[in-house]
């Protein structure tokens, strides 16, 4: 199926074949004709899988047809996401497509002056992308009106409830007249999605494509059972086999990503960071460069695990293991995009034993095994006893790091990690909600 035979309008076409893009995902075959009927719409499917085209659109094509000036404060469209990155994300993508039309877009995220973004809603915008908290701070100052709102879309909807935006989301919910079209995405369904769900649609169409929690299957995944003294050195070993190529690598904080992208910089990687810490301008130049290539490895929070889409990002490496399971699969889709495929290497130390338990239970899959093995004095989880292999990889291809097998030996097993055998390590922090990015 191409997208021609989705029911979009030629101009619309047009615009994806100057992209190269004519083939459509299976969660915009499925969600375009529903949503371009004009119902409400339920999609779940994981990061990576073509979400933004799935309600972005059909909502183009409504909009394209109405030929209504934007008046001022007034949205016709608001698509909400829980990041910055993600939000910026979907703005560059829709402005693509709407390139040449007489649809004006606006971005309001936090990070940056109030000032700026007020001047710009006044003058009108047809499509409004925003983040929850700095549209709730521009409706408190009245310079956004959702009354006549048309279009909604919630991008990523499980993000938005973990980062504590259920509040602002009930509050958004008030303003939006009645009358409009919904369209929700999200990854996970989380029970309070439920509420969300009630709140905002109305008879939704459900639309999946992946189980919930399933990684995407080009994405051929690997862990190293390695001491965590012994991160930096496997890393940088896997890193130089693919110096050309871009790479993605996740911290758990703040504190340990800006320290782990110094000691990369220093055996002569062009990097950068992105997390909490660094003001929105920082972050979407150390992205700009990362994606002309000026920077080939990022280093990153879970900032980065949603919202950015960049094709030739080919190697993602879970440095630490995140300690809230989905995050691993959002991670992990960073690489994979657009039909490519790509990577996923994780690293296991003795205290991280828990959550790589628990991300394998939410895969319903193992991951293989590149080096090293399961710690000492851990007890092996369900999900791996039952659990099939997590995206076998292709013919032909070897593990990555397979040279770098003896660093876990080198560095010892659970005893020789402070925690003999027998003795549950102790856990690297709360479960549950992460910490902030």
């Amino acid at each position: 199926m191409q997208f021609d035979s989705l029911g979009l309008s030629p101009r619309l076409i047009n615009a994806l074949n100057e992209q190269g893009i004519t083939d459509p995902t299976p969660i915009q075959t499925e969600a375009i004709p529903h949503a371009l009927a004009g119902r409400d719409v339920m999609g779940l499917a994981q990061t990576g899988s073509g979400k933004t085209a799935a309600f972005g659109l059909p909502m183009l094509d409504a909009l394209m047809k109405n030929g209504r000036k934007a008046e001022p404060k007034t949205p016709r469209a608001l698509i909400l996401a829980p990041t910055r990155e993600l939000a910026r994300q979907i703005h560059d993508t829709l402005a693509t497509f709407a390139q040449g039309s007489h649809l004006k877009l606006a971005l309001i995220t936090g990070g940056v002056g109030f000032t700026p973004q007020i001047e710009r809603m006044s003058r009108g915008v047809a499509i409004l992308v925003a983040t929850p908290g700095r549209l709730v701070d521009l409706l408190d100052r009245r310079s956004v009106d959702l009354s006549k709102t048309e279009f909604l879309v919630l991008d990523e909807a499980d993000q938005m409830l973990d980062l504590g935006f259920i509040h602002s989301l009930r509050r958004i919910a008030t303003l939006l007249p009645k009358a409009r079209q919904t369209m929700l995405f999200s990854a996970t369904m989380p029970k309070q999605m439920e509420e969300i769900a009630a709140a905002f649609l109305t008879d939704p169409v459900r639309v999946q494509v992946n189980p919930p929690g399933q990684a995407v299957a080009k994405i051929d995944q690997y862990i190293h059972f390695v001491a965590k003294a012994a991160k930096t050195d496997l890393l940088i070993e896997l890193l130089d086999k693919h110096r050309d190529e871009l790479a993605i690598v996740f911290g758990r904080t703040k504190h340990g990503s800006e320290k782990l992208a110094r000691q990369l910089e220093n055996a002569g990687y062009a990097v950068a960071a992105i997390h909490g810490n660094k003001s929105q301008g920082q972050r979407d130049r150390a992205i700009a460069a990362f994606r002309e290539g000026e920077v080939r490895v990022l280093v990153a929070t879970d900032v980065a695990a949603r919202g950015i889409d960049i094709p030739s990002i080919r190697h993602v490496y879970n440095y630490d293991l995140p300690n809230v399971p989905e995050n691993y699969v959002h991670r992990i889709g960073r690489t994979a995009r657009a039909g490519a495929n790509g990577t996923a290497i994780a690293f296991c130390a003795p205290d991280e034993m828990g959550e790589l338990r628990d991300i394998e239970k939410a895969m319903k899959a193992r991951i293989p095994v590149a080096s090293g093995a399961p710690w000492e004095g851990v007890p092996e989880s369900a999900a791996r006893s039952g659990a099939r292999p997590a995206n076998k990889p292709r013919q032909g291809q070897g593990r990555p790091g397979a040279n770098s097998s003896r660093r876990p030996a080198q560095a010892g097993g659970a005893a020789s990690a402070g925690k003999p055998a027998g003795q549950k390590p102790r856990r690297s922090g709360p479960r549950g909600k992460p910490k902030a990015a």
